[in-house]
């Protein structure tokens, strides 16, 4: 199996804290996305949608979602279970993840690529140009900060965003709210999610 990963951005990043929380570690390609490598013919060849992360399995199946990632991953490495312990767990898993991916990754990232002077015709990832629109920025901002406080209010019974157990929802929802901070949006007075991040960020696994 090959990764192609791109060290500064959170989707790579999920899947990077995914196998450091399993013990495992795969051969790494980095893509340059500031120099449009994910552009190029080769990469295109890998990934027509022009994303990372992409997983290139050893028969050369390429997988190129996130979850789908994780997936293949937790059955190929097991343990520690990260996508539920049994099925009431796994659907909960699922149905957290993809709130925070609609819900956090998916603002934050709406505010900061209509923002960002480096995606002044990036504002999507993916093969097509599209323009920045200022106001879909200004939107992005106030859902994130929507479901910064969604969380805190969340966490305020439970440890972790599935209840005792750390999981893919914990992954992504710290390279989410790490993601934040790139519009300068932080836990701030928001006290059971800054005591979830703190807990979360000391995790050997959260410097992958």
């Amino acid at each position: 199996m090959k990764l192609y990963d791109c060290a500064p951005a959170p989707s790579p990043r999920r899947v990077r804290v995914f196998l450091a929380e399993k013990g495992e570690t795969l051969p790494t390609v980095q893509i340059d996305l500031a120099n449009r490598e994910q552009l190029s013919p080769e990469f295109r060849a890998r990934n027509p949608r022009c994303t990372v992360p992409v997983l290139e399995l050893d028969d050369g199946t390429c997988l190129v979602e996130t979850l789908a990632i994780c997936h293949y991953l937790e059955h190929r490495f097991p343990a520690p279970p990260l996508m539920g312990r049994d099925l009431r767990e796994q659907a909960l898993v699922l149905q957290w993840n993809a709130r925070i991916e609609s819900e956090g990754l998916a603002a934050v990232a709406e505010a900061f690529r209509n923002q960002s002077r480096g995606f002044r015709d990036r504002a999507l990832p993916g093969p097509q140009n599209f323009a920045q629109l200022p106001e879909l920025a200004e939107r992005g901002r106030v859902r994130a900060t929507a479901f910064l406080d969604m969380l805190d209010e969340h966490l305020s019974d439970s440890p972790y965003i599935v209840g005792s157990h750390y999981s893919l929802a914990d992954i992504t929802a710290l390279i989410a709210v790490d993601f934040a901070r790139w519009i300068r949006l932080e836990p701030g007075d928001r006290r059971h999610l800054a005591r979830w991040h703190r807990s979360v960020s000391s995790r050997p696994s959260a410097a992958a």
